[in-house]
């Protein structure tokens, strides 16, 4: 290493010595009872910085050390400054030293890392504190969100054996809406015209697709075409649903049981609470296990219009996971199953994330009537590749199949037409 490389190494020791020594002096300052206020705060940080006369720091150095130490003591440590970074969509925490990031779309580690696992673990806790949650050795498995509605997962030792493991995906602070997505390119213009028309004539849609591929995303966009005069009540592990412009909203919220095990409150109780509180539309932020039956009834039962989302490969291995999520929580026939199934569901929006890593409607398939024990599926949209663009971006775009909707019932009754 030449003279410069020492040098500048040199200085980066320095500059985080200074950076630990005053955030242990704030530390052992707050420890002593005293209440501060963040703008009070953020001057003591700057006053700490004026009286550290070992190292002269530019301007730049001691707002970067600003920024930092109120991170650690008001923040989310080194966490925050990656929260704030727009062009960051998710953050992967594996212990103190490997922290990755998505940024449009790719991997890539960050140079950050957590100073020892006591500081990860604290900012482990202030998350769950966020939203009135436990997570310790005893309870180390948290799913929640921060206050903007980012989607968070939590695993502590000891079934994290490198250290306490935090995955962020982020939410855009404004949701993005369905033009947002046909501007990306995730589906056309038309088909999103189709979508609209089917949301607002009381469609039951179910939207599916594997993880990361933008379900929760697509489902906010299409929640806007909801009518304003219509009553939604929103059913989710974790909240993380953005819907916006919803005068008559409610938002619920399963909750944990506690350390003896008491006080659970799922997605099947919240289902069958929320029939009690005059529904026009429920939407269940996401359908995993043995809530299946309860959201079908749902929809069979007068709540037209209700959306969902689930994790599947195509939009046919939607229908065989709802049968065998419906199996986990009653024991019925299998043909009663698949009836309940095609009498509720109506349409079908598998996404997909492309070889690019670009996320995109691959196909909009009608649910038909059971035929011969079957539930077939007739698709009026699907994605028709076209080859690589110049960039490496697949190129492509959404096909009409099906010039008409067997099912027009709703359409007709809304007195829509031209779909």
């Amino acid at each position: 290493m030449d003279l410069l490389g020492h040098y500048l190494q040199d200085r980066q020791q320095k500059i985080r010595k200074t950076t630990d020594g005053i955030r242990s002096e704030i530390y052992e300052q707050l420890d002593c009872g005293e209440e501060i206020s963040d703008e009070r705060l953020g001057q003591i940080i700057d006053e700490k910085i004026r009286q550290k006369q070992d190292i002269q720091l530019a301007l730049e150095e001691r707002e970067s050390i600003h920024r930092e130490i109120f991170a650690a003591i008001r923040g989310l440590d080194v966490l925050q400054e990656l929260l704030e970074d727009d062009s960051i969509t998710e953050i992967m925490v594996n212990g103190t030293q490997d922290i990755f990031l998505e940024r449009c779309g790719r991997l890539e580690r960050c140079s950050k890392h957590f100073e020892n696992k006591a500081r990860l673990s604290d900012v482990a806790q202030r998350i769950a504190a966020v939203s009135n949650r436990l997570v310790n050795e005893s309870v180390p498995i948290l799913d929640t969100h921060l206050e903007d509605g980012s989607r968070v997962s939590i695993v502590l030792p000891p079934v994290a054996l490198n250290g306490p493991v935090i995955t962020i995906r982020k939410f855009y602070d404004t949701p993005l809406t369905i033009e947002c997505l046909t501007g990306m390119g995730a589906i056309t213009k038309e088909a999103a015209q189709f979508l609209e028309k089917a949301v607002r004539a009381g469609y039951n849609i179910f939207i599916s697709g594997g993880t990361g591929c933008g379900k929760t995303t697509f489902l906010n966009a299409l929640s806007n075409f909801i009518p304003k005069d219509e009553r939604i009540i929103t059913i989710e592990d974790s909240a993380e649903l953005q819907i916006k412009n919803a005068a008559n909203l409610v938002r619920l919220e399963a909750r944990n049981a506690n350390v003896e095990g008491k006080n659970e409150v799922t997605i099947r109780d919240l289902l069958k609470a929320s029939l009690r509180m005059r529904p026009d539309r429920i939407i269940v932020g996401e359908i995993r296990g043995a809530e299946a039956i309860d959201m079908l009834q749902a929809m069979n039962t007068g709540h037209d219009g209700s959306l969902s989302t689930g994790h599947s490969n195509s939009a046919k291995d939607m229908i065989s996971r709802l049968e065998t999520m419906v199996l986990m929580g009653m024991d019925m026939p299998s043909a009663a199953v698949k009836q309940q199934i095609a009498s509720a569901i109506d349409l079908i929006v598998h996404l997909g994330r492309m070889r690019d890593k670009s996320r995109k409607v691959l196909q909009i398939a009608e649910v038909l009537n059971l035929q011969n024990g079957e539930i077939p599926l007739r698709t009026i949209y699907e994605f028709e590749e076209q080859g690589k663009g110049e960039d490496g971006k697949v190129e492509g775009k959404l096909v009409r199949r099906a010039e008409t909707l067997e099912n027009n019932a709703k359409m007709a009754a809304a007195g829509i037409t031209g779909y």
